[in-house]
């Protein structure tokens, strides 16, 4: 195959435009100050989001941001309300009053010294009972079967009768001249009379006299409840011959057997004996410390005494 060839055409001439030179350095600073603001923006995003406070989300991306001029102030922060928090109480005022110039400072007085608190006064006592002490001249307290007994001296308070612990003992009854009569409880010794016996409590700085009128059958010294020294007196009245007028806690005894005495005038001892310990009748005192007794009974010999279980002393 034949190939034909065929000649080109000839090139078009291209004119040339010129392009002044302020054109070009126009473009070129257009270039460079968009360059320059897409720099900035950038930064800008970049410059918010590190401020970002903590708990608040950054700007999306694509938000739009106004682009920096130059020349122009930065955009101002964001305005997200703050937490509110709650304000602290306001201190108390104090005093501003200001100190004369050349014045010494004048110091805070001093607070008061701590008062000491009062003294606990003690509880009021009541005040002591007043004894009640009736005077008489030997006058007679209790009577059976024709022996009358008188008081055993001439201060007395009182005349508290109760059991006997003798079987032998006789019913006392009790007279309208008694001193203060009183029937003290039973003591479940035996079964004698409430009133077998009489506790005569006597002023214990007089001395003590013959209750009846009779003859001394014995009379000494003995250990009461195995272990007190006590003094004791026995007397057969006149009036009954065969009974026995027994006196009991005396001290210091002057008669002996066969010894006549006379109710209310023959001495048979310088006081009652002060016992140790607390009687029955010591309970019916009027006052704040009780009196010495002089213990008095009447036996009929007649009736035998049984004495109690493991014996006495």
């Amino acid at each position: 195959m034949t190939r034909l060839w065929t000649r080109p055409a000839p090139l078009r001439s291209v004119q040339r435009r010129s392009v002044p030179l302020r054109s070009i350095s126009l473009l070129f600073a257009a270039a460079l100050l968009a360059s320059a603001c897409s720099t900035a923006g950038d930064q800008q995003v970049l410059s918010r989001t590190a401020l970002t406070p903590a708990g608040r989300a950054a700007e999306p991306p694509g938000t739009t941001t106004s682009s920096a001029v130059a020349g122009e102030a930065p955009p101002l922060p964001s305005t997200t309300a703050a937490p509110e928090f709650t304000a602290a109480p306001a201190p108390p005022p104090t005093d501003t009053t200001a100190t004369p110039a050349g014045a010494a400072p004048t110091a805070a007085p001093a607070p008061p010294p701590p008062t000491a608190p009062p003294p606990t006064a003690p509880p009021p006592t009541a005040p002591p009972r007043p004894r009640v002490v009736v005077e008489q001249a030997w006058t007679p307290f209790a009577a059976v079967g024709g022996v009358t007994l008188v008081h055993p001296s001439p201060r007395v308070e009182r005349v508290g009768f109760h059991q006997s612990n003798h079987d032998g003992a006789r019913q006392l009854e009790p007279l309208p001249t008694a001193v203060a009569p009183a029937t003290m409880e039973a003591r479940d010794r035996r079964l004698t009379g409430s009133r077998t016996a009489a506790d005569v409590v006597i002023d214990p700085d007089v001395e003590v006299r013959a209750p009846v009128t009779g003859t001394v059958k014995r009379a000494g010294t003995y250990v009461l409840y195995c272990d007190y020294s006590d003094d004791y007196a026995v007397i057969e009245p006149d009036a009954r011959p065969g009974w026995e007028v027994k006196i009991l806690h005396i001290d210091g005894v002057q008669v002996g057997a066969g010894d006549r005495v006379v109710a209310g005038e023959t001495v048979i001892a310088g006081g009652p004996t002060p016992l140790p310990f607390e009687s029955q009748v010591d309970e019916l005192t009027s006052a704040a410390t009780a009196w010495p007794h002089v213990h008095i009974e009447i036996i009929d010999l007649a009736i035998p005494d049984i004495p109690s279980p493991g014996g006495g002393c």
